[in-house]
């Protein structure tokens, strides 16, 4: 067990059984985590994905049962154990249909706890940071550098379904790495011996596109001088990724539903079908949902992709990832730029982690690799980060601001769904109608801006006086 170094976060309320238990955990080589209440150990989570969490079920405040929820509901790959007395057996047992890993009775024996980490520490789910699981382990996502527990849920997640066969549709912004998602996708699966080909559907002209998937027989059009293989079948045993798969137009969207129902393809201009062995990963920066109400996509083949969803966060909603994106790419572009640059000094680093990104790890590569170009010292200075950005970074907002910003786009947020009715809007926010209409008052807020139709200024009122 020692060879996987995978890290553990204890909970308990006891400090002495929370310290005996952690003995006993690194004794046998598990890298361990402590936490006094299930509060303190969601912080934790925050900051840092453990491999698995084993967790005692009575505590004061938050009980073992409600931490396992809140994961469930957050992180379902992330196996978490119950510690339990013999009285609440059937409460684990409840857990354990809902997706709880395992469970122990009290008093319970060292060996059958470490028999069940191990098997937990052993899924794909259980996903550990990169800097603690092997390396063997972790070669398949090694092209994607991360510190966010945010993204490390992601690749857990990547990581249970890269063993199935299942379709994968990819999404997230331009520029956020869809592909290099579906590369790690790729390296993880049984197939990863075999090649996985690419085409981005929006690049490639619709008469020529049918041709680069499916392939063509000799003299099928004007210019087709010999048959050529398609994406499917130069992908045979492997995957293929299609990238930007919202702007694919209608009617191979019709072909590529058939392809997937029927394991064949007929190659343009040929007269008989050739089965094709793939698994197929898409990928789109569009909302397909919305594109399936418009007419623009097939709700079958949607779902027929849409088996997985894996959704990339953008950069500004990783934000503890930029400065490790920058260092990353400062040294990979060695090779390409030779430079001087080692590092950015600290004001450079600042504007970089306070830009919003609207591009993306794309945009920051970019911007990284003009620094290089034009950096003569060994640090990257501010002015040259402002250079490649073509403007002023706004700073990051305080605590405070951060807070009231957050406030305020929350109500919003329960009045337009509640269309101003204080009464459901306070219960959504599970607060009293006197403490919900001092929070709307200190953001400069009335239900009546939330009312169709009727007296914007007196509605509140009318609310007030109809429910007393």
């Amino acid at each position: 067990m020692s060879a996987l170094h995978r890290t553990v976060l204890l909970v308990d309320d006891d400090a002495g059984l929370l310290q005996l238990l952690s003995i006993r955990l690194r004794s046998a080589g598990f890298s361990v985590e402590t936490a006094s209440s299930a509060e303190q150990a969601l912080a934790r989570i925050a900051v840092s994905r453990p491999g698995a969490v084993v967790t005692d079920l009575r505590m004061e405040g938050m009980s073992g049962m409600d931490l396992f929820e809140r994961i469930q509901s957050e992180d379902p790959a992330l196996p978490v154990i119950l510690l339990t007395a013999h009285g609440t057996i059937p409460d684990a047992v409840r857990a354990t249909q809902r997706g709880l890993f395992g469970y122990l009775t009290k008093p319970f024996d060292d060996n059958a706890l470490l028999e069940l980490l191990q098997k937990a520490l052993a899924t794909p789910g259980s996903g550990d940071s990169a800097d603690t699981a092997s390396s063997e382990d972790q070669a398949w996502r090694s092209e994607i550098q991360t510190a966010s527990p945010a993204m490390e849920a992601l690749l857990a997640d990547a990581g249970l379904v890269a063993a199935s066969e299942a379709s994968v549709l990819i999404q997230g912004p331009s520029g956020a790495g869809k592909e290099v998602l579906a590369q790690a996708l790729h390296r993880a699966s049984p197939r990863h011996k075999k090649p996985m080909v690419a085409i981005n559907c929006a690049a490639i002209p619709e008469q020529l596109l049918e041709s680069e998937l499916f392939g063509h027989a000799k003299g099928a059009f004007t210019g087709a001088t010999s048959a050529h293989k398609g994406l499917f079948q130069t992908g045979s045993g492997g995957t293929v990724f299609l990238d930007e798969i919202g702007d694919m137009p209608l009617a191979l969207q019709a072909k590529l539903l058939r392809v997937l129902q029927d394991r064949e393809i007929r190659p343009v201009g040929a007269s008989q079908t050739i089965p094709v062995d793939v698994r197929i990963v898409s990928a789109t920066h569009r909302n397909l949902e919305n594109a399936i109400a418009a007419g623009e996509f097939r709700e079958d083949l949607y779902y027929r992709l849409n088996v997985v969803t894996l959704t990339l966060p953008s950069l500004r909603q990783r934000r503890e990832d930029i400065p490790l994106l920058a260092r990353h790419f400062l040294t990979q572009l060695q090779a390409k730029h030779p430079h001087r640059a080692k590092d950015f000094t600290p004001e450079a680093m600042e504007r970089l982690v306070a830009y919003d990104w609207p591009g993306n790890i794309r945009q920051l590569l970019n911007v990284v690799e003009q620094c290089c170009v034009l950096c003569t010292t060994a640090l990257v200075p501010v002015t040259l980060v402002e250079r490649a950005l073509q403007q002023k970074s706004p700073s990051i907002r305080t605590y405070a601001e951060a807070k009231e910003a957050f406030e305020r786009d929350y109500l919003v947020q329960l009045l337009k769904i509640t269309n101003g009715q204080v009464t459901q809007a306070a219960r959504l926010a599970g607060r009293n109608r006197t403490e919900f209409y001092r929070l709307l008052q200190r953001n400069h807020l009335t239900p009546g801006m939330f009312k169709e139709g009727g007296d914007k200024e007196g509605s509140d009122r009318e609310e007030d006086d109809s429910e007393a």
